[in-house]
């Protein structure tokens, strides 16, 4: 059962506890960790690059698949009935994960074992988003709402980023000083140990009617809504934007003769972008969502346009910072107006299927651009960024058309902080 709690003026920290953020934090590791330390260890194992390529994707494609599966659970039947068996499920195959490839099992069976992997993977940026725009809806008093919403997913933001740049590291720190089978294990007790706190948490209750589900939820169909599909498909061209830029990155280093470089320099931009990501938060309300997108969109093309362009490391590394500054404010816009668009109780379904496009995008960007950079090089590559971040300013103007469109049809945008369908103000 939900606990009812009136409405009051403490902060989100107050309604979530002082834990609730590490917590929260540590349970995103294992999801950022997988993927590389898979890689590492069929590489390790194997000795071969392009298995290894494989079965990292198909542990994307699990999670892609997953998803919008998982996320319509949690809101059907909340995230402590959901999380808790997936997390425990997770935690045991990334556990017998080195024993099945030490054991040289027929290829499908290794690329089954990782499909399984990112099948079982709990998507925790997902529900504390989810999680924490409900507290923020049932919990804090009305004046206070806009400005610990926008604050919040800030802050998520900014986390993603950081556990996406500290998840590759520890993988290869453990790699480096332990074994190739060591960035795996500790996924496996990260996942056991702060997934299931995570999903015990009591915060896991909020949004929750008196049967662990919603009060109401929409139809599946309303996620089809123009308004929504434009939002997957600025998150999916982001995705595609990280995995290019990884992928071509380290295509120019390695002709540079320096390719251990390229995983530090992506996180100079990994680092710029959630500390700007954290800035967001200072802009004031009137800056609508709308033009925020079309402001950092434009940040993001200018910056990646110089990436192309550059010629020497010390160009790339300026390019890469600008670049963070440009697409970590993006990614905060887009799950804002995410969170505003969300059909009712369906607000983990939405945001686990833009963290799907994200993943689904870089494999699918990783993928093509290595093959363009091997065939041609890596200044053919570093085109592909450009065409991403392009793609990312595209969809905002297209998002002005379609909010036009919502006016003019007079269907309202649900604000994330309202508990119901009337109509509320635009805040995009």
């Amino acid at each position: 059962m939900s606990v009812s709690v009136a409405p009051d003026d403490r902060p989100v920290i107050a309604h979530t506890g002082p834990w609730y953020f590490p917590i929260a934090f540590l349970a995103r590791l294992p999801f950022a960790m997988m993927v590389v330390g898979v890689l590492t260890l069929v590489v390790s194992v194997t000795g071969s690059v392009a298995l290894g390529g494989l079965t990292s994707a198909a542990v994307g494609i699990g999670t892609v698949l997953a998803g919008p599966i998982v996320g319509d659970l949690v809101d059907r039947h909340g995230q402590r009935r959901v999380l808790v068996p997936l997390g425990l499920a997770n935690s045991a195959l990334l556990a017998s994960f080195p024993f099945v490839v030490s054991a040289l099992p027929p290829t499908w069976l290794l690329l089954l074992a990782a499909l399984l992997i990112g099948t079982s993977a709990p998507q925790a940026a997902a529900m504390s988003r989810s999680r924490l725009m409900a507290i923020i809806r049932e919990r804090l008093a009305a004046p206070r709402r806009a400005r610990a919403f926008s604050r919040t997913m800030a802050y998520e933001s900014a986390a993603d980023e950081t556990a996406f740049v500290i998840g590759p590291v520890v993988v290869g720190v453990l790699a480096s000083f332990i074994a190739p089978w060591a960035p795996i294990a500790g996924a496996a007790a990260l996942s056991f140990v702060f997934v299931t706190a995570f999903a015990l948490h009591p915060t896991a209750r909020a949004g929750v009617g008196p049967d662990d589900g919603p009060a109401e939820i929409a139809p599946a169909r309303a996620l089809l809504r123009l308004p929504v599909v434009v939002l997957v498909a600025a998150t999916f061209a982001v995705g595609a934007f990280f995995g290019a830029t990884l992928t071509s990155l380290t295509s120019f280093m390695a002709e540079q003769g320096d390719v251990d470089s390229a995983a530090l320099l992506y996180g100079v931009m990994g680092i710029g972008s959630a500390v700007l990501a954290l800035a967001v938060a200072a802009l004031p309300p009137r800056f609508a969502l709308r033009w925020r997108w079309m402001l950092f969109a434009g940040v993001l093309v200018a910056a990646t346009a110089a990436f192309t362009l550059s010629t020497t490391v010390s160009a790339v590394t300026v390019a890469l910072v600008i670049m963070g500054l440009g697409v970590g404010p993006t990614l905060v816009t887009l799950f804002s107006l995410a969170g505003a668009r969300a059909p009712l109780g369906r607000t983990a379904t939405i945001m686990t299927v833009l963290g799907s496009s994200v993943a689904l995008a870089q494999s699918l960007a990783s993928a093509v651009t290595g093959a363009i950079a091997e065939e041609f090089g890596a200044a053919a590559a570093m085109v592909l960024p450009l065409v991403a971040a392009a793609l990312v300013l595209v969809l905002a103007v297209a998002n002005l058309a379609v909010e036009r469109g919502m006016r003019r049809t007079a269907v309202p945008e649900r604000h994330p902080l309202t508990p119901s369908l009337a109509p509320t103000p635009d805040l995009g």
